[in-house]
């Protein structure tokens, strides 16, 4: 298939340069395993499982065949007043990979919608207890919780922001970034120790600020994903968890990146032993086929907002989507699931994540313009030095060259992203990895 079969004028494309797109364009038509096919019939090596979601690799007959058998069955149906067997059965399912007693699963269509989720979940329960003055929420600098308007409040990516400044919440707090490029810029699975606290900051200023009577929820992605995979030091999530506990804070972990299986376990909750209040997914649950997201919520939350003094006929919680718990969407839930617990994949993924870390820093340390590695789990970024005047140039014109070297990796910011699917063989991890090396050097 040729690009002038293909009218590309109507689509606006998301996070992608649309001016220059058509000069080049990387149009995908197919996909199997661990590779995409382009429409000029190249074969594209799937890097960072299609935006982290596709774990168990592309085109797996048991999801399609779980998704077909569902629309032979029950299409859709509507989630408000009723809901359908196969959403009981995917949150049953979540409910129980999920760590303590994170057994409440609201549904919604993506890690955007999971965000926004969250917070007003945050706010009704403590509406709900008789603390609706606890309306403050804390993110931190570089995370990412998606593009809805709740989520670009709290996440900190300066340029998810910039634009929507005066719309976005008013009373957020945003804690120190979790990075020290001078002592720890090569993490080579490990939890970077510092000499100082990073919370500090939080304990002694921000929540001193805010009053911590104020704040209703800290939230963070345990490992911070769409920055660029930066690690947090030894102890500060359990140290976090302390710190909310103390203030009556409600603590979410964003695991729309880190959730089923890309450290090794089910959730990054359980890779640092901390159990969040509520936990956000996404990606990975469906491999990727279908949209589907949620919020996993603790009991005592689920408690508090159904003890309220109200009609039994009254609708505890006003918030919902047309498509949450999807019975398309719960059935490929399902089916991805059973195969990735079949086939061990998480498992797997920790087994090939310490391969492709160890690739990276052997092939890409003292590289030029390298001045920083970073893996855990499967999944590693190399950060560059900046082009003076033209930030993240230099990424973006590696990551252009691996694909025309037939690899898919993700350019962000200064970094190259790399998170393949759980499948990746050895083979796999030696051609991306030197794959992107070579690149590296051809852009010195």
């Amino acid at each position: 298939m040729a690009t002038t079969d293909l009218n590309m004028d109507n689509q606006w494309l998301p996070f992608t340069p649309n001016r220059t797109f058509k000069q080049d364009p990387r149009v995908f038509v197919g996909a199997e395993g661990m590779h995409f096919t382009t429409h000029d019939g190249k074969k594209i090596i799937d890097g960072i499982s299609s935006l982290w979601c596709v774990g168990a690799g592309h085109n797996r007959r048991p999801i399609n065949e779980a998704i077909k058998k569902q629309l032979d069955t029950l299409d859709y149906a509507t989630a408000f007043q009723a809901s359908n067997d196969k959403a009981f059965k995917a949150a049953q399912m979540i409910a129980d990979m999920a760590p303590g007693d994170l057994n409440k699963v609201l549904f919604c269509n993506s890690g955007s919608e999971a965000a926004d989720t969250a917070l007003k979940v945050a706010l009704a329960y403590h509406r709900a207890r008789g603390e609706g003055h606890r309306n403050v929420f804390i993110g931190r600098e570089k995370g990412y919780h998606g593009v809805n308007f709740g989520g670009m409040s709290v996440g900190g990516l300066p340029a998810n922001r910039k634009v929507y400044g005066a719309q976005l919440l008013p009373r957020v707090d945003h804690m120190r970034f979790i990075h020290d490029p001078v002592n720890h810029a090569y993490i080579h699975h490990e939890e970077p120790v510092w000499a100082e606290d990073p919370l500090l900051e939080l304990e002694n200023r921000i929540l001193v600020l805010h009053d911590p009577s104020n704040v209703a929820a800290v939230i963070v992605e345990p490992i911070a994903g769409s920055a660029g995979w930066y690690i947090p030091p030894q102890g500060y999530v359990k140290r976090l968890r302390e710190i909310c506990d103390k203030h009556g804070i409600l603590l979410i972990f964003d695991e729309v990146i880190t959730g089923f299986g890309r450290l090794g376990v089910n959730f990054g909750a359980d890779y640092y032993g901390v159990v969040p209040d509520m936990l956000n997914f996404a990606k990975a649950v469906t491999n990727g086929v279908i949209p589907l997201g949620g919020v996993i919520c603790r009991d005592f939350i689920y408690d508090a907002m159904m003890n309220a003094n109200a009609p039994d006929h009254a609708i505890e919680f006003f918030h919902g989507y047309t498509y949450s718990g999807h019975p398309v969407a719960c059935a490929a839930a399902i089916a991805t699931l059973d195969l990735m617990k079949e086939e061990n994949l998480f498992a797997r993924a920790g087994q090939q994540g310490q391969k492709l870390g160890d690739a990276m820093h052997s092939a890409m340390k003292g590289l030029p313009n390298v001045i920083g590695i970073r893996t855990l789990g499967l999944a590693g970024a190399v950060e560059l030095a900046s082009i003076a005047g033209s930030p993240g140039k230099r990424a973006y014109n590696i990551f252009m060259d691996c694909f025309h070297h037939g690899v898919w990796v993700r350019p962000a910011g200064e970094n190259i992203v790399i998170c393949p699917p759980y499948i990746v063989e050895d083979a796999h991890i030696d051609q991306i990895v030197q794959t992107v090396a070579d690149s590296i050097r051809r852009h010195a």
